[in-house]
């Protein structure tokens, strides 16, 4: 039987803001990598113009990215184990949360050409 999604119960809020920190933790410009511990360090959020933002070739709709703000929302993926939180400044993905399936990186992480 295929492992059970969500297994950590997050809520849409906190299922949003680690599937946009899995896709900043995959670009260099925004993030680093720890080679050893496999932990991610992301040092830069970008910030919306408009209603959406950018992250390498996708773009987010700004009312996806609430969480990205929310220190409550850092807290909530630190208590997981999915990331360890320095509000506002830094956070730092696990190993584990660098590979939590959200489900959501197709809806809310949308592909442009330019």
């Amino acid at each position: 039987m295929p492992p059970k999604k969500n297994q950590l119960k997050l809520n849409t809020l906190q299922l949003k803001t680690l599937t946009l920190l899995q896709e900043l933790a995959r670009h260099p410009e925004t993030s680093t990598a720890n080679g050893e511990t496999g932990e991610i360090l992301i040092t830069q959020i970008p910030a919306p113009h408009g209603d959406h933002f950018h992250v390498g070739s996708a773009v987010v709709l700004s009312s996806d990215a609430n969480g990205l703000k929310n220190e409550g929302v850092w807290k909530a993926l630190e208590r997981k184990g999915l990331a360890k939180a320095s509000f506002p400044y830094a956070i730092t993905l696990t190993g584990e949360g660098v590979a939590y399936d959200t489900g959501l990186s197709g809806k809310i992480l949308h592909q442009t050409d330019h």
